[in-house]
């Protein structure tokens, strides 16, 4: 019922969540048994088999459930962890964020809402100019901030964030709509899973119109919940809940 090539990407997630995985991917094949095999037939992002990436982080340690929308539609960019863009190293450059994060929109709207979070940059002052003393204040010698998108990846990790998607894969001639759909009893299967592990329950962090669908599933009212329009949307930088959510995490700091 499962393809091997979609089978065989459950290995790159942690031991604890492998079963998991595998019981989501039948309840997506019984609901749509033609979804899997045409998936498996097609070219889709992320590549490297890394469609399960997300899970890296163990079933254990999670205290939230971010979800997106869906992968970076760009073959580098697209890693199976949500917003985090394979692309993106450097977050910083001399004039201010570097150039790829400001090509990733999401990235580079949450940086912005994490820097007023912490009062590192005024909510009316949070473009070009005003990023340039922030720059320089991060890439000074000794400042404490991190530099690299894989140091904010880690650092999200060390507070417990799933970073996933609402639909885990990109097809350029698939709306984003009908994949996500087909992904639904897949997410309701995760859900499940923490509801019968986790205590207490993580918080869904639902990021945009089509995470908004989690909501819709039987198991999600028993979880806590934070919502937010997109980061790609600039509105984000000022969302007051996101704000409150992430500015105490000190996401910028260099931690162990």
């Amino acid at each position: 019922m499962i393809p091997t090539l979609i089978a065989d990407a459950v290995a790159l997630a942690a031991p604890s969540w492998r079963p998991i995985l595998l019981r989501g991917l039948a309840e997506m094949a019984a609901a749509d048994p033609v979804y899997l095999p045409a998936l498996a037939n097609d070219q889709f992002l992320p590549t490297q088999g890394r469609l399960f990436a997300a899970f890296e982080q163990p079933l254990e340690a999670v205290r939230y459930v971010l979800v997106g929308e869906g992968p970076y539609p760009r073959e580098a960019s697209a890693t199976g962890v949500c917003f985090m863009d394979g692309a993106v190293n450097s977050l910083w450059s001399e004039q201010g964020l570097s150039k790829p994060v400001n090509r990733a929109t999401s990235l580079r709207n949450f940086m912005k809402m994490l820097l007023v979070a912490e009062g590192l940059l005024q909510p009316d002052a949070t473009g070009a100019e005003a990023m340039l003393a922030v720059s320089a204040k991060a890439r000074a010698a000794g400042s404490g901030f991190i530099q690299t998108l894989p140091e904010l990846q880690h650092n999200l990790t060390l507070q417990g964030f799933l970073l996933l998607n609402a639909a885990l894969v990109f097809r350029p001639h698939v709306p984003p709509v009908k994949e996500a759909k087909a992904w639904l009893p897949f997410l309701q299967t995760v859900l499940i899973a923490l509801a019968e592990k986790s205590q207490p329950l993580p918080t869904l962090v639902l990021w945009g119109k089509i995470a908004l669908w989690v909501e819709g599933l039987p198991i999600a009212d028993r979880f806590p919940k934070q919502v937010a329009e997109h980061p790609y949307n600039l509105s984000f930088i000022l969302n007051p809940q996101m704000q409150s959510l992430f500015g105490l995490m000190h996401l910028l700091d260099k931690q162990a």
